[in-house]
């Protein structure tokens, strides 16, 4: 505790005066976190750090009911706040040295429930975003958007997976500097798949 008091005092200190950034943010709470971050990257000199990983939350997409009024609520509010904090890092001159990424626990059924919603399934796409972002491609394969066909795991569209989490996360964890030696310790699975690294970082 003493500790994260010290913390909290020199990151105060480091934000105190800080020159407000050009880039406008939304309003949305997902908006206001990115903002932080953006500012926190700003100081990063000051602070003498090197590398920094920030952790951002944008709830409400476990939709077992009300599933599309969910989403028209939720991406209008991820998507220009990802626009805003790109714009963000390239004011900074640091967009190459940025990757946002998203995260989730599991992915929905393609078979809607009854309640206009979606069950807990498997295999989803993820969003990366950055200077050093291979981008404009998707990466891994769609699904056949059959129940019970060739990709679902049993008849209410739950995809298997293409590409597997720890393919994904090492792939980050690469660009991110660890090498590859330590890497099946970070991720146990790794040596299960032949390509360990996807690829959409350059």
């Amino acid at each position: 505790m003493t500790q994260t008091l010290a913390q909290s005092a020199t990151l105060g200190a480091a934000l105190k005066g800080l020159p407000a950034l050009a880039t406008t943010f939304p309003t949305s709470g997902i908006g206001q976190q990115l903002q932080q971050v953006a500012q926190i990257i700003q100081v990063q000199s000051y602070l003498g750090m090197r590398r920094q990983i920030f952790f951002c939350s944008l709830g409400g997409f476990d939709t077992h009911a009300g599933e599309l009024e969910a989403h028209n609520n939720l991406y209008p509010q991820l998507s220009p706040a990802l626009l805003a904090f790109y714009n963000a890092t390239q004011e900074l001159g640091m967009a190459q040295n940025v990757t946002t990424f998203t995260e989730s626990d599991f992915s929905r059924t393609f078979q809607p429930t009854t309640t206009d919603g979606s069950d807990h399934a498997w295999g989803s796409h993820h969003l990366v975003m950055g200077g050093a972002v291979l981008g404009g491609q998707i990466f891994g394969q769609f699904p056949t958007f059959e129940l019970g066909g060739p990709n679902d795991t049993d008849t209410r569209g739950r995809w298997i997976p293409t590409t597997s989490i720890d393919q994904y996360g090492a792939t980050l964890c690469s660009w991110f500097g660890i090498p590859a030696g330590p890497m099946g310790a970070v991720f146990p699975n790794l040596a299960n798949f032949a390509t360990q690294n996807v690829g959409f970082l350059g």
